[in-house]
């Protein structure tokens, strides 16, 4: 039987080159991807820490080092059409690979189930502020998963296309709430307002914008995948990272300023716009919620080969569903900040050896790869075990500080690592054949 068309997502094959899209595409996918809740908590953490002034620089070396982490990273995924976990067999070997898509699957449907219960609690309090009915959470995180696992099933076509409108209608909310609240303060008042939690340092800050999208970077060839070139995937990178979301923390940021508020939702309500904090809240959560749940498919599509992807998404949908439901925000937290942490070290090993080793990372080669390249596994297990040391606790040990950011810290550590064993690759190999 013949795949269909509609659900045809190329989870085990390159993209071909006439499925291929242009860097705008690609960007309102990755806007999509990074507008959520979680985002705008963060703008507003920031604005409510620091001065405007620090806030504004703090995101913006945050986002420029996020788009080069995920602009490298989307090299790899564009030049070769494959997903994260195919990607990583190269580096890793096939048992390696494996291991990673278990992590990477099971850590983006646990934190779907966190996207979705603060889906499901946020919109029940925005439907009893604004039509005072009461309708349990617990209802809304169905519906929403429902709505969530339906688009992820078909795809990253599904997700490009309800991207393509939610990003202007978030652009739209956003922007008019800034406009609206910039009618009662300027800039310089704005930037002078005391803070209203405790400070932010701004190593702090930028630690902070890092570690929020880190593993969104990392997995960046589940959509590079698509790109028609490698200077689209990288345009794409930039202007989802340093510019999209670097403008969604400025305008939270702002926003907590003007109210005293660092929930989005909470803020639009209290400037007037109900029905409008409730269409952010659907639309930045869906958008956000429908990537997770599409690479964690993609992630268990390398395991599972036999069971249709979209089969897969429906299962995956229905744990993160009944995690979110039972309460997952309080209770798995800690399991899934461990599983995040060791995912940024796989960027740092499979991009620094597609740089020695790019003409092997090609689909006509799967069936040759070993079942284990034990250099690079034994690299990720090093760079894994200092993110846990710069990790402060309860998820990590918190023995020392590189740049505050540990998942940074990782990827760096593996890529370094990884150079090396290429280096002396390359010399044995030189070698062997002058011999």
């Amino acid at each position: 039987m013949k795949n269909n068309k509609v659900i045809e997502d190329y989870e085990l094959k390159p993209v071909p080159d006439d499925k291929r899209k242009g860097w705008f595409r690609l960007t309102m996918v990755w806007i999509a991807g990074i507008v959520a809740l979680s985002a705008t908590a963060l703008g507003g953490a920031l604005g409510s820490g620091m001065s405007l002034n620090q806030a504004i620089i703090a995101s913006l070396i945050g986002t420029f080092l996020l788009s080069i982490l995920s602009a490298v990273c989307c090299v790899v995924g564009a030049k070769t059409g494959l997903s994260t976990a195919l990607v990583s067999s190269f580096a890793l070997g096939r048992y390696g690979s494996m291991a990673v898509s278990v992590i990477i699957a099971i850590s983006l449907f646990g934190w779907f189930g966190v996207q979705l219960d603060l889906f499901g609690s946020s919109l029940h309090k925005v439907i009893m502020d604004v039509f005072g009915l009461n309708i349990t959470p617990s209802v809304l995180m169905i519906l929403g998963g429902i709505l969530m696992t339906l688009t992820a099933c078909i795809g990253y076509s599904a997700i490009e296309k309800l991207s393509i409108v939610a990003v202007p209608l978030l652009a739209i909310l956003l922007i008019g709430s800034v406009y609206i609240t910039s009618r009662s303060f300027s800039y310089d008042q704005l930037n002078g307002i005391a803070l209203t939690s405790d400070p932010l340092t701004m190593g702090m800050a930028i630690s902070l914008v890092i570690g929020s999208l880190a593993v969104g970077a990392i997995i960046g060839p589940d959509i590079a995948r698509y790109a028609k070139s490698v200077k689209d995937a990288t345009i794409a990178s930039f202007l989802g990272y340093f510019v999209g979301y670097s403008i969604v923390l400025f305008i939270s940021a702002i926003l907590a300023k003007a109210t005293s508020e660092t929930d989005v939702v909470a803020i639009m309500i209290s400037i007037g716009w109900g029905t409008g904090g409730m269409l952010v809240l659907i639309l930045a959560q869906w958008t956000t919620n429908n990537t997770n749940l599409y690479s964690s498919a993609l992630g268990f599509s390398v395991i599972f080969k036999k069971v249709p992807k979209y089969v897969l998404t429906i299962l995956a949908g229905i744990v993160g569903t009944t995690f979110a439901i039972s309460g997952i925000y309080d209770n798995f937290i800690p399991f899934l900040n461990v599983l995040s942490i060791l995912i940024p070290p796989i960027g740092g090993v499979y991009t620094a050896d597609f740089i020695f080793r790019h003409r092997e990372y090609n689909f006509r080669n799967i069936r040759r790869i070993p079942n284990l390249r034990l250099c690079s596994v034994i690299n990720w297990a090093v760079a894994s075990a200092l993110a846990f040391m710069t990790t402060p606790s309860p998820t990590g040990f918190g023995l020392f500080t590189i740049t505050g950011a540990s998942g940074f810290d990782a990827f760096i550590a593996a890529f370094i690592i990884q150079l090396i064993i290429g280096f002396i690759d390359r010399k044995r190999i030189t070698k062997e054949e002058a011999a």
